[in-house]
């Protein structure tokens, strides 16, 4: 599956679905943003059953200032609607496998607890 589009229009809509959502935060001027594009790409077509979604800073402000971007590349990993990790940095290869590994993993009733209990 290719990478998909997210704007300030959809991105709840496909963010809040069951299942994994990674997120590449870029813009057209950041050069590591451009070098990780080829590696977020063969990532998205080694992972179908995971949604890879772009959100291009420049086009979507507020979206980069709802979740206080503040360097590009971000990675945001979203899992049944849950952001579960953000980082800015592009990764290696080898690092994004190990993080869709770690996401996958996750026992979600596990973190909602922990949500729920940071919560009170």
């Amino acid at each position: 599956m290719a990478t998909v589009e997210l704007t300030t229009a959809n991105f709840d809509e496909v963010t809040e679905r069951d299942g994994i959502v990674l997120v590449d935060f870029w813009a057209d001027w950041c050069g590591p943003c451009k070098r990780f594009a080829p590696v977020y790409e063969r990532s998205s077509e080694k992972h179908p059953q995971i949604v890879f979604g772009k959100v291009d800073t420049e086009a979507q402000q507020e979206l980069g200032a709802k979740f206080d971007i503040r360097s590009i590349p971000t990675i945001m990993a979203i899992r049944d609607g849950v952001i579960v990790f953000a980082q800015p940095g592009a990764l290696p290869e080898s690092a994004l496998e190990n993080l869709i590994e770690q996401v996958e993993a996750l026992d979600m009733d596990d973190v909602r607890k922990k949500l729920a209990e940071h919560k009170h």
